[in-house]
């Protein structure tokens, strides 16, 4: 097993990474001040884990409920099917609500425990790729709304993550390379050895090769364990981890929640992003290329989809939180490894990017 801490003064936690850490007690007692546990699980995950979750949680008063499967129940009507059952089953402020899922049953947990009884504690148990390198560490927490992505949510760390690689033999293909898009990312943004890396060992990681799993993990949560501490709440350097994500929330809010996985949509958009940093005159055609190749290789999609318009496009991104001041700010690669957070670009160089992949079209795979 390895471990990262992630360090924010009072609110620093461990990230536990390795296989068969489901059910060991000793991981999560230390980070449980009461007796009352609600284990928050999806109809897809809870067969599979939650008995085996449960067995660390033996010496506590512990319920569980399961919320529907699927980013299109990333709801507030969602939100309020935990709120009661903490409500029914009297559960107090020293409770702690557990997430053991993917990145929409960590977000609305964690979102949970920062409302209820203004904030309690809560656990992270990822059960995706994507969830273990990205969004459950880093205290991100929230609902989408039918107008965008994430824009109901709040900053919340939780007390510790456990990322399991072995619950990731049950996780299906498209799944699994959706999760390798943020892998990619943290590659693409800051860390250009671990870029050249994954080049080498994407069949590695395809095949689930536990030692290359481990590996990618840890780097992956040790880089944005990084930004994290550098910036908790996003006011400077950490918008460089939404690389992709405006032009790929705008994805999978315009062809509708749960068409495009969360990483697909991120892939296009990293590719997108590079595009119009080409343009700009910072990334050579050759990064562009190793950047679409390692994208392909991972078997995810390169071309936006065909049914949306450039103007669409548009009015969906200046709906994103990375909007200020009415100009859209967008994450883009300046090289390979390197990155900023840009909003003086010339915007017809922006269309241009939209126009040529939205003219070729794509889909996933």
């Amino acid at each position: 097993m390895k471990t990262i801490h992630l360090d924010l003064g009072d609110h620093s936690y461990p990230i536990f990474i390795g296989a068969d850490l489901l059910g060991r007690a000793e991981l999560v007692t230390p980070y449980i001040a009461g007796e009352q546990v609600l284990i928050v699980s999806n109809e897809t995950v809870a067969p599979l884990y939650l008995e085996q979750a449960l067995k660390a949680f033996a010496d506590y008063r512990c319920e569980s409920v399961i919320l529907p499967d699927g980013e299109q129940y990333k709801t507030l009507k969602t939100l309020n099917i935990i709120f009661d059952a903490l409500l029914e089953k009297h559960f107090d402020r020293k409770c702690t609500l557990v997430a053991l899922g993917g990145g929409v049953v960590g977000d609305i947990t964690g979102f949970a425990a920062a409302c209820y009884q203004r904030g309690v504690d809560f656990i992270q148990i990822p059960t995706t790729l994507l969830a273990q390198v990205d969004s459950s560490v880093g205290g991100k927490t929230g609902v989408n709304h039918p107008l965008g992505k994430n824009m109901i949510g709040a900053f919340h760390q939780p007390r510790c993550v456990i990322a399991d690689i072995a619950v990731l033999d049950t996780l299906d293909e498209r799944q699994f390379s959706a999760g390798l898009a943020e892998v990619i990312k943290y590659g693409l943004i800051q860390d250009a050895g671990f870029f050249s890396w994954l080049e080498e060992n994407m069949e590695r990681l395809l095949a689930r090769d536990a030692e290359a799993l481990i590996y990618a993990i840890h780097r992956s949560c040790e880089d944005k364990a990084e930004v994290v501490a550098a910036d908790e709440k996003e006011s400077g350097i950490r918008a460089i981890l939404n690389m992709g994500h405006t032009f790929g929330h705008a994805i999978e809010t315009g062809v509708g929640y749960g068409r495009w996985l969360h990483g697909e949509a991120v892939a296009t958009g990293m590719l997108m992003a590079a595009d119009l940093s080409q343009r700009l005159g910072w990334l050579g055609e050759q990064d562009v290329a190793r950047i679409d190749n390692l994208i392909d290789k991972a078997c995810l999609p390169t071309r936006a989809p065909a049914d949306l318009h450039c103007d669409q496009f548009l009015e969906l991104m200046a709906v994103d939180k990375k909007v200020a001041g009415g100009k859209i700010h967008l994450v883009l690669p300046r090289a390979i490894g390197e990155s900023v957070v840009c909003s003086d670009y010339d915007p017809a160089m922006l269309k241009q990017t939209l126009e040529a992949h939205l003219a070729v079209g794509g889909g996933v795979k």
